[in-house]
């Protein structure tokens, strides 16, 4: 496969792998360390925006053989940088920056590396400003900030592989500002049901839909639908959405949700309705099901092993019977993507629910990935002790 793009992953890569071989197919990616995929797709050709787990898009520029120094790895960097300035436009300052991946590289290096960048750009005519490094890797701020995935901007990235470095630069980067106005400016939210990240409601929704093109009439069902952030997001990458929830407030706060979406152009009504997800009978039309299930009470402590095991005992009766009742309403084939909570041990030992044992029985198959292992699809933060585990499974 001759690589096109370049995908950067987030901070759980193998969610955000997962994501990706949902959407494109496995054949089309191949790994670059733990940090990247690599695909024979076009940037031009890849939905940028829709992708929860990647947090850059890249284009290749060149390959070196490992093993060489730091600058010459940098001079055969910098021999591409002409023809990348020649396609930019005429007036304004070059802004640089550089990120290293898999290398053992100090920020000092990289400021040395800067500055022979502003020498290569002053000796075709362009004047250019680089931008620091505190760290090997520039942070999502910092190149969306300084605009390095702009017309004016150049990042420079350096990706180890086995035998090769790939150099690549930003072609596109994670909007963090748009992912905080939706999570921050929506009429209702409620921090006791939780606070369901917008760019992990895409990967959820992502991982439900995978290549089922976006379209009203393809419907996301999100059975425990909240304050809406599933269906929003589904709304916003072009899917039917159909919501329901136990709790009327919840529906209330979803309906108020979704009509603040007009100001992203978005003008569907979807249905909402109040329903208890453990006997509901779902009488509009969906197609995949998406979202997040009951994830338990929060803890601010881990529990003793008597507390832990009503906890999960707990959450594992209403998944159970979810799954029981959502089933005999399911075509054979219909995929599911839902969070449902797994407890990260202070020794970093994962709790599982005890359903995940039982899906066959239920009726589901768990989907297999080439490129992720099922047991590395859990979202927390290294402090968090309930986590998120996403469960990919297809109606038997």
């Amino acid at each position: 496969m001759k690589p096109r793009s370049i995908f950067i992953l987030g901070r759980q890569p193998a969610i955000g792998r997962a994501e990706l071989e949902s959407l494109f197919g496995a054949s089309r990616l191949k790994p670059l360390g733990d940090f990247a995929m690599l695909s024979d797709l076009q940037p031009a050709d890849v939905p940028f925006t829709r992708l929860g787990g990647t947090i850059r898009l890249a284009q290749p520029v060149a390959t070196v053989k490992s093993g060489g120094t730091w600058p010459d790895i940098t001079r055969s960097a910098l021999k591409h940088l002409p023809l990348i300035l020649d396609g930019m436009p005429l007036e304004g300052k070059i802004k640089l920056g550089i990120s290293v991946y898999g290398l053992n590289v100090t920020p000092q290096d990289l400021l040395r590396s800067g500055l022979e960048a502003k020498k290569a750009c002053k000796k075709v005519g362009r004047s250019a400003r680089v931008v620091p490094n505190t760290e090997a890797t520039l942070n999502t701020a910092q190149v969306s900030h300084n605009k390095l995935a702009g017309d004016l901007g150049v990042e420079l990235l350096f990706l180890a592989g086995d035998s090769q470095i790939q150099i690549a630069r930003t072609v596109a980067i994670q909007d963090i500002d748009a992912y905080a106005r939706r999570d921050r400016e929506r009429p209702k939210r409620d921090a006791f049901v939780g606070m369901l990240p917008p760019k992990l409601a895409q990967t959820i929704v992502n991982l439900g839909t995978a290549q089922l093109p976006p379209s009203l009439k393809n419907v996301v069902l999100d059975p425990f639908c909240g304050t809406g952030v599933v269906l929003q997001e589904a709304l916003l990458m072009g899917y039917g959405a159909y919501g329901t929830d136990l709790e009327p407030r919840m529906i209330s706060y979803s309906r108020q949700n979704l009509e603040w979406l007009a100001t992203y152009g978005v003008d569907t009504t979807p249905n909402l309705e109040v329903g208890d997800a453990i006997h509901h009978q779902w009488t509009h039309p969906f197609s995949v099901v998406a979202g997040e299930t009951y994830l338990g009470r929060p803890l601010s402590n881990w529990p003793n092993p008597e507390k832990l095991q009503e906890i999960k005992g707990a959450c594992n009766v209403i998944i159970h019977k979810f799954l029981q009742n959502l089933a005999p309403q399911l075509p054979s084939g219909t995929r599911l993507c839902l969070a449902v909570p797994a407890w990260n041990a202070p020794d970093g030992h994962i709790h599982h629910l005890p359903v995940l044992d039982q899906l066959g029985v239920l009726g589901y198959n768990r989907v297999s990935f080439v490129w992720a292992q099922a047991q590395e699809m859990v979202y927390h933060r290294p402090d968090q002790l309930v986590a998120r585990e996403l469960l990919v499974i297809t109606r038997k």
